[in-house]
C-alpha cells in the first residue's frame, strides 16, 4: 500500500523499520509451540528413546537438554523434546524429576520409551542414586547406553609419563604465547616474516573432543618458529625443540591424535545408529593393531608427520618405536575396556543383511519370518532402494516380529551428538547481552527441523486494518 500510494522510496524506508522486541518474542513462541505440538502428536503414534545431557550456560544456569527418536511418516525422526533449567543441584534425582515431569505433562509414557542415551556422569549412570536407577524402578524395560564418542575420547585420553611429558611441556609453549597478547602479536609477525602457512597457534581445551589433535598439528607445522620465538624469549622451552628424540614423539602425538580425531568426527552426525558406530569403533581397533604390528618391524607410513619428520632429519624409528607400540597396547586395552560388548554385534548382521545373513540366535517364529522375508525378491529390490531404518519400518506390517526386532536395535541412540551440536547454539543464543533469556522457544525455532504451520498461525490472528 505505501509503494502504490508514496513510491518505492518510502516503501523501502517503511520495510527497514524493525517490529517491537515484544513482537518478535511472541512470534518466535507462537512458532516453537505449534513445532512443539507437532512432535508431542508424532511421538505419542508409538514407542520413542531419548538422548539427555546437562550443561551450564553463560548466566551459570544449568539446562536440562533432551531429544527424542520416533517414527514418523514411515522413517526415525530426530528432534529436541525440551530444554528447561534445574534450579539448584542436578543430581540424578532432580534430573529425573524435571524429566519425568515433563513427559507426563507432554502426555508421554515410560512404557513407550525403549531407551535412554547420556554421558558417563555419576548423576546419569550412577546405579543407586543416578538417573539410570530412578528410570529403572519406573520403567525397569527402558535400555541405557552411553555415548558412544564419549567412551571413544576416555579410551584414547591415557598416555604412558613419557608421552604425557611431551604433551604437558607443548601445551605449555602454546599458552606462553597465546595466554599474552603481546606475544600472540609478535609470534604472528615472525610467521608473518618467514611465509609460514598459518600465524598462530590453537589454544589447547581439554573438555573439546579434537582439541589435542589440532593443537599439536598445528605445533607441528610451526615447530621452527615456535623454536625462533622462544629462543628469542630466552625460554628453556626452546631446548625441547631442538631435541631430536622429543620432537619425534611429538610428531607422533601429533599423527595417533590426528587419527583419533578422524575416528571422532566419523562418530559424529545425525541419524546415526548404535550398529553403525560400533563397527567404525571396531575397524579403529583393527587399524591400531595392524599399525602395532608395522611398528614393530620398523614401518611407520601410516604415521604421515613422523614419517616426513624422520625422512627430513636422517633420524631411526628405534628412537620411538618402544613408546610408539607401548601407547599403542595401551589404546587397545583402553579400547577393549570400554567397548566390551562389541565382540557379540555378529548377532545383529541379521538386520544389516537380511537377505544374506542367519540368525540362529532368534526365535523359532521369528527365524522363519526371517527366511520368508529373504526369499521375498520384491522386499530385496525394495532393501536396495531404502536406508535400513525405513526398510524395517516398511514391512512391519507383514512381518511385525522382525520389524520390532530391529526397530529395537536401530532405535536407541548411540551418542549424544545432538545435544553436544545444541549447545554450541546454546552459547551463540543465549550470550552475556541475553542472559536472562528463556532459552527454550528460540533454541527450538532454531534448530528444528519441524517447519511451522504458519498458514494455521497467521489464521489464528486476526489482522490490524488502518483506523
Amino acid at each position: 500500500m505505501s509503494r502504490i500510494m508514496h513510491g518505492d522510496k518510502q516503501a523501502t524506508e517503511l520495510q527497514q523499520v524493525p517490529l517491537s522486541d515484544g513482537t518478535i518474542a511472541r512470534r518466535i513462541s507462537d512458532m516453537a509451540l505449534d513445532i512443539k505440538r507437532q512432535i508431542i502428536d508424532a511421538v505419542k503414534g508409538g514407542k520413542y528413546s531419548l538422548q539427555l545431557d546437562e550443561s551450564t550456560d553463560v548466566s551459570n544456569s544449568a539446562q536440562l537438554l533432551v531429544f527424542v527418536r520416533y517414527i514418523f511418516e514411515r522413517k526415525l525422526n530426530e528432534e529436541m523434546l525440551f530444554c528447561v533449567p534445574l534450579e539448584g543441584t542436578c543430581t540424578g534425582e532432580d534430573i529425573f524429576n524435571k524429566l519425568d515431569r515433563n513427559l507426563k505433562e507432554e502426555g508421554l509414557s515410560w512404557s513407550e520409551c525403549l531407551s535412554v542415551c547420556t554421558d558417563g556422569a555419576g548423576a546419569m549412570l550412577g546405579k543407586k542414586k543416578g538417573l539410570k536407577a530412578r528410570v529403572l524402578q519406573v520403567a525397569p524395560h527402558v535400555i541405557f547406553t552411553h555415548c558412544i564418542i564419549h567412551r571413544e575420547a576416555l579410551a584414547s585420553k591415557t598416555l604412558n609419563p613419557e608421552l604425557k611429558h611431551v604433551l604437558d611441556t607443548a601445551v605449555k609453549m602454546v599458552n606462553l604465547i597465546k595466554s599474552r597478547p603481546l606475544n600472540t602479536r609478535l609470534f604472528s609477525t615472525l610467521c608473518n616474516e618467514m611465509g609460514s602457512e598459518h600465524q598462530c597457534l590453537l589454544l589447547h581445551t581439554e573438555v573439546r573432543w579434537l582439541s589435542r589433535g589440532n593443537v599439536l598439528s598445528r605445533l607441528c607445522e610451526l615447530r621452527d618458529e615456535v623454536r625462533i620465538f622462544l629462543t628469542d624469549q630466552r625460554s628453556p622451552l626452546a631446548e625441547h625443540l631442538t631435541d631430536p628424540g622429543w620432537v619425534t614423539k611429538l610428531a607422533y602425538l601429533s599423527s595417533i591424535f590426528e587419527k583419533l580425531n578422524g575416528l571422532n568426527m566419523s562418530l559424529q552426525g545425525e541419524n546415526t545408529s548404535i550398529l553403525s558406530l560400533n563397527d567404525k569403533v571396531q575397524a579403529f581397533v583393527r587399524k591400531v593393531k595392524r599399525w602395532k604390528e608395522r611398528v614393530e618391524t620398523g614401518r611407520i607410513d601410516m604415521f604421515t608427520t613422523l614419517d616426513e619428520f624422520l625422512e627430513e632429519n636422517t633420524l631411526s624409528v628405534n628412537i620411538v618405536r618402544e613408546s610408539i607400540t607401548d601407547h599403542l597396547q595401551t589404546l587397545l586395552d583402553h579400547f577393549n575396556k570400554y567397548f566390551p560388548e562389541e565382540g557379540t554385534q555378529e548377532k545383529h548382521d541379521w538386520i544389516r543383511s537380511p537377505f544374506t545373513a542367519t540368525a540362529n540366535h532368534l526365535t523359532c517364529d521369528t527365524e522363519d519370518a526371517l527366511i520368508e522375508l529373504s526369499s521375498d525378491r520384491t522386499l530385496r529390490t525394495l532393501f536396495d532402494s531404502k536406508t535400513l531404518d525405513e526398510f524395517w519400518i516398511s514391512v512391519k506390517d507383514e512381518y511385525p516380529q522382525l520389524s520390532k526386532a530391529a526397530l529395537d536395535t536401530l532405535m536407541p541412540f548411540g551418542s549424544t551428538y545432538l545435544c553436544e551440536k545444541t549447545f554450541s547454539a546454546l552459547t551463540y543464543i543465549k550470550n552475556k547481552h541475553r542472559s536472562r533469556l528463556n532459552v527454550e522457544d528460540d533454541l527450538r525455532v532454531a534448530i528444528s527441523k519441524t517447519k511451522p504451520r504458519l498458514d494455521l498461525l497467521c489464521s489464528a490472528h486476526s489482522a490490524h486494518p488502518s483506523h
